[in-house]
């Protein structure tokens, strides 16, 4: 991996792999917990927002560009990040990162078109609750803090997107889609001249340095933490939904206060305790006691975010026995200091780096991963520094960290 800066403070990370593709990702620091002072929901309004046209092309070409150039494309936005991301031929990489910096670089904003753009949003926001896990995390979010971003949905409120303006997106465009705010990952065939040379005349020719040169200057500001996290609210929450012939469960355990080598203590922990149908909540939920068709712990480690949550649904009746269960394999597993022996976490590590490879080899994921780590940590330590540091953990670090996280947790109930 080969990391370098252009003149006007783009960073550009280029990963070779061999083959006929190339994949890339823009990313963008420029997420929700970037809002503080505008409308819930106006980092996911500005991403719908820059496909609406440019000053070079309208929707209609931009559309039917992608579709001409890229065997899959997608832009998202998260709370830390905004990415604009895609595969296509070695030979097609020019066209398809001219099309996507025209996109991220000269918006028009246009007038005609915002507020069908933003009945969209709303419409989506609609569906959004569809999803019982997805509602049930949302509640959960909500109900477990006061004041951090994401106890509010990335796609904001109905009340929040309504307030939102055109020129509110434009300042906030203004102020975060600057190429010093920016990473552009390419991970591909072919060479890093050939690829880096591309991304130069993509995001560095004098047309855009017209555009952002009274921009340059600006530097955003560090996000403190204070802003970030917060303890959660600790106890049970139930929300009752109609028509759902079930229940939903989630626990949530922040861990913003863990350092990289005890977050690789808590992967190695999460992948024994809740990953894969021999894990211990899966053996003792549904092998042993039936009681649901799925669960699962999580590592939710992105910037801004950073929980340990486990979730699993069930029949209503068994809501009571299943939130024992849970307790009970978290208390057992807090007090058995001996269970990972040598063996066990090496068995661990493998796997871990296992799914870690298989991963990697999907190029949009990886330039997309890439991008990610480094908007919301200014490198890629997470991924390529982890080998090294899961190979130090101790039976003792393990148990530490999960007696440090496995605490208070913030339990929310959907049924």
């Amino acid at each position: 991996m080969i990391k370098e800066f252009l003149k006007n403070g783009l960073k550009v990370i280029y990963k070779y792999v061999p083959g006929n593709i190339t994949s890339f990702c823009i990313g963008v620091d420029a997420g929700a917990i970037r809002e503080k002072g505008f409308p819930l929901g106006t980092a996911h309004a500005v991403e719908h927002m820059v496909f609406k046209g440019t000053v070079n092309k309208n929707e209609l070409e931009i559309n039917q560009l992608c579709d001409e150039l890229f065997g899959f494309q997608n832009a998202m936005t998260n709370y830390p990040y905004v990415v604009y991301y895609g595969s296509l031929l070695n030979e097609d990489f020019e066209k398809g990162l001219e099309l996507f910096s025209d996109i991220v670089l000269k918006p028009t904003f246009p007038e005609n078109g915002f507020k069908e753009e933003m009945d969209i949003i709303k419409q989506e926001l609609n569906e959004w609750s569809e999803d019982l896990y997805q509602f049930c995390e949302d509640e959960l979010l909500y109900n477990a803090f006061h004041q951090r971003r994401i106890k509010n949905l990335i796609i904001g409120t109905h009340e929040s997107i309504s307030k939102i303006t055109l020129n509110e997106l434009k300042e906030f465009y203004n102020k975060y889609y600057i190429p010093s705010n920016m990473v552009v990952t390419v991970v591909t065939g072919s060479s890093k001249d050939q690829a880096i040379n591309i991304v130069e005349k993509c995001f560095n020719n004098s047309k855009v340095q017209e555009n952002i040169s009274d921009l340059k200057s600006i530097k955003v500001d560090t996000l403190e933490d204070k802003y970030l996290y917060e303890n959660n609210n600790s106890g049970i929450f139930v929300k009752l939904k109609e028509g759902i012939g079930g229940a939903k469960i989630q626990y949530a355990y922040p861990i913003h206060n863990l350092s990289l080598k005890e977050l690789g203590c808590l992967k190695v922990f999460n992948n024994y305790f809740g990953e894969g149908t021999s894990s211990i909540l899966y053996d003792t939920i549904r092998t042993q006691n039936g009681l649901a068709y799925e669960i699962e712990s999580t590592i939710k480690e992105e910037n801004g975010i950073k929980l340990f949550k486990i979730s699993m649904g069930t029949s209503e009746e068994n809501i009571k026995k299943s939130l024992g269960l849970i307790d009970s394999s978290v208390e057992k597993i807090k007090q058995d200091t001996g269970v990972f022996n040598d063996q066990l976490i090496k068995k661990i590590i493998r796997s871990i780096e296992l799914k870690r490879a298989l991963r990697s080899e999907k190029s949009v994921q990886l330039a997309k991963d890439l991008a990610c780590n480094e908007i919301m940590y200014g490198s890629n330590d997470i991924i390529y520094k982890m080998p090294e540091i899961l190979s130090e953990v101790t039976s003792e670090d393990i148990s530490r960290v999960i007696n440090k996280v496995l605490n208070f947790p913030t339990i929310q109930i959907i049924n």
